[in-house]
Parts: C-alpha cells; structure tokens; sequence
C-alpha cells in the first residue's frame, strides 16, 4: 500500500510538471536568451520576509510570509501598473488595490494595459513597498492558507531526474514567453531549506543554466539556482542563508491544481 502510494505521488508530479506545453530543452537552449522577465530592484519587495529564529524576539517580526511574497511578484507582473505622475491614494487605499491584485489567480493571463490595477504616486513595486510598506504588507494575504497547500508534499518524496529536467524545460519556456516561474525549492530530507524562489532570467555556460531567481528572504541581491543538464539536477547555487548544494525545484501556482 505504501509503495502504491509513492508510486501514484510520483506520477502525479510528473503529470503535473508536463502540463505546459514546452519543447525539449537542447531546441530551448538554442533560441536565443531574452531579458529576465523582472526587474530585481524594481519588480521586486523592498522588504524581506524575515527568518523567525534569526530575528527572535523582533517587535514587528514579518516572517513565513515566503510564499505568499513570492506569488504575489507573478500576480503584480501581470495585474498591475504604476503611474509616477499620478497623485498619491491614502494607506488604506494602496491596501485594498495590494488585495485585488493578489485576489486573482496567478496562473490567469496578464491584463491588458488599461485593465490592470493602478498604483498611482510610485513607479514600481520597490517604490510602492519601500514608502508603503505597513500599507503593501496588510494587503498580502493568505499566509496560512500557502503553508497547507495540497503540492507541499511533493518535497518529501525522491524525484526521478526526469521529472527535475521537465520543471527546467518549462520555466525556459515560460522565461522565453516573458513570464516569471514560482519554484518549490527544497534539499530534504536535510533539514535546511523549505522555501519558494522566482525565476525571472538566466544563463547558459555549456552545461549548466543558471537561472537569476527572487527570494523573498533576501531584498538585497538576486539569488542564483544552477541546472546541471548532464546530471539532469538543480544546485543551489546562491541562495540567502543557505549552503550551495543539491536540492529539488517543484512549479508553484501555474494552474488552478497546481
């Protein structure tokens, strides 16, 4: 019964990480490289969601906010803008525009222009979350909700190399198409990382891409997450507080299942 059980876990996550229709990855890795689909510093949080054993005892403590953090840089990509020149709203107002931007799925498609949430008196998420940041943290919801997600299991079992190059196969595709890729990035069963990352670009050097990722953990410099492709596995490569090693990458948030 136990096999019977990982064995269906197994297939599922390699269903789920074949849902997107992408080509292999030698006919990816000729086309040509196209700027990251976010801006690091722009696009991104200008606050970090804060580690609860490092800042312990911190009165205005924001910690395991990670995923939520992070699937709110897709839904801002595609469901909001900035306008610089236009006055300024009042906190309560940037909490509510925050909550409708982050009320709709992430998987949907990007708003046309003139249907996108607008955040008038900032030219960007950095801009609105630097100065506005008790106001942007009220409209982030759903904390508890992203720690029981149904795929979180995914992290305990092994995963066939297969199913590891399947998930870079897709975010390529998906970085091609100018869309950013939430990861599920674990190293179980070491008890070190359990955490969520954005990739919004990458390099190729012969045989490795190495794919300039968001952690929410770290507002100061882009992380970086290598796929080895002979070895058909991802490595940690510079990721904020954690040892550069081994671990396993999961799509997050790219259909209303997974």
């Amino acid at each position: 019964m136990i096999k019977r059980a990982v064995c269906l876990t197994i297939l599922l996550a390699l269903v789920g990480e074949g849902c997107v229709s992408a080509p292999p990855l030698a006919v990816a890795l000729r086309a040509p490289i196209r700027e990251p689909t976010l801006k690091f510093g722009v696009d991104t949080f200008a606050f970090a969601n804060e580690n609860r054993v490092k800042y312990r005892g911190k009165p205005d403590l924001y910690a395991n906010w990670c995923f939520v953090m992070a699937r709110a840089i897709s839904q801002f990509h595609r469901f909001a803008r900035f306008e610089a020149a236009a006055d300024p709203l009042t906190p309560e107002e940037y909490t509510e525009r925050v909550r409708q931007v982050t009320a709709r799925p992430p998987w949907h498609a990007a708003l046309a222009t003139h249907e996108r949430v607008v955040f008038p008196g900032y030219g960007s998420l950095y801009e609105l979350s630097r100065a506005q940041e008790r106001a942007v943290k009220a409209g982030l919801t759903g904390r508890i909700a992203s720690w029981f997600h149904w795929t979180n299991w995914r992290v305990v079992y092994p995963m066939p190399r297969v199913q590891q190059e399947a998930v870079a196969r897709e975010t390529l595709a998906e970085l091609q198409a100018g869309r950013p890729v939430q990861w599920l990035v674990t190293n179980l069963p070491t008890i070190d990382l359990n955490h969520t990352v954005v990739a919004y670009g990458y390099q190729v050097d012969q045989d490795v891409i190495d794919f300039a990722v968001y952690d929410p953990n770290d507002r100061e410099v882009p992380g970086t997450v290598r796929f080895d492709i002979p070895a058909r596995q991802f490595w940690a490569t510079r990721l904020y507080d954690v040892k550069a090693g081994p671990i396993r990458a999961f799509r997050m948030y790219y259909s209303p299942l997974l």
